[in-house]
């Protein structure tokens, strides 16, 4: 059984009404490429599709949309580039739900390494593998002391002047979290990710005001579940925000 069986959606579902939902708009100097990349990562996203889903064909994409060739291989191109999609060519081929592994991480967190990217890379994936583990532990330990400052720091990511502060914001909020970790081999292991990011400099989400707001407005809800989830001492809840964290 495919995994799109399994959920209820398949490429079908995903296509559509999208010849209405990319049709020309008020976009500024976006091309019709970049709309119908942002419509069909939004759909994506809104799906919850697991890495490995199919999401059609470059047929079927320009069978649901009436764009040209161009206009729907620009869209491809651009979320193959931001790890949305994985092109497969031959016979069963198609466009997929991409893996996320760690150099995706960087490329969808907008990093830019200064030294050592392999370091920072492997940072990334360290840090995915004791997200659950640190942020059931807080949600264990934390005091209403340290809540406060959760929230505080949450402020600062809604307050951010630019993407980079924002991600760094968020980075503040990781490392207030981890700190409350009981697990001291976990949390001295979480920490020192965050230090290795350090390296790296995070560089504007999009060109698009709009998009950054979305994008924003999207790991802003994220994290604020996260911290609610922490707080209510609810690990099955907190466990449930940090799958949503990876898929954001």
């Amino acid at each position: 059984m495919r995994q799109d069986e399994v959920d209820g959606q398949g490429p079908g579902d995903l296509l559509v009404g999208l010849r209405d939902a990319s049709a020309p708009r008020a976009f500024g100097a976006r091309t019709r490429g970049e709309q119908l990349a942002g419509v069909l990562e939004d759909r994506i996203h809104d799906a919850g599709l697991a890495s490995g889903a199919p999401v059609g064909t470059l047929d079927e994409l320009r069978a649901g949309t009436g764009l040209a060739r161009a206009t729907v291989s620009e869209a491809v191109r651009l979320l193959a580039e931001r790890g949305v999609l994985e092109v497969r060519p031959g016979r069963g081929g198609g466009l997929f739900v991409a893996e996320r592994g760690p150099a995706v991480r960087m490329r969808h967190t907008l990093l830019e390494v200064r030294d050592d990217a392999a370091a920072v890379a492997d940072a990334v994936e360290l840090r995915a593998h004791l997200e659950e583990l640190v942020d059931v532990g807080a949600a264990r330990c934390a005091s209403a002391a340290d809540v406060e400052g959760f929230r505080a720091r949450l402020a600062a990511m809604a307050s951010a002047p630019d993407w980079p502060g924002f991600v760094r914001a968020t980075w503040a909020l990781h490392e207030a979290l981890a700190s409350t970790s009981p697990n001291a081999m976990a949390r001295a292991v979480y920490l020192g990710t965050l230090g290795h990011l350090g390296a790296a400099e995070p560089r504007p989400a999009t060109t698009d005001p709009d998009e950054e707001r979305r994008r924003r407005a999207d790991r802003l809800a994220v994290h604020t579940a996260l911290v609610d989830a922490v707080a209510a001492g609810d690990e099955t809840a907190v466990r449930a925000a940090v799958a949503r964290h990876h898929a954001v």
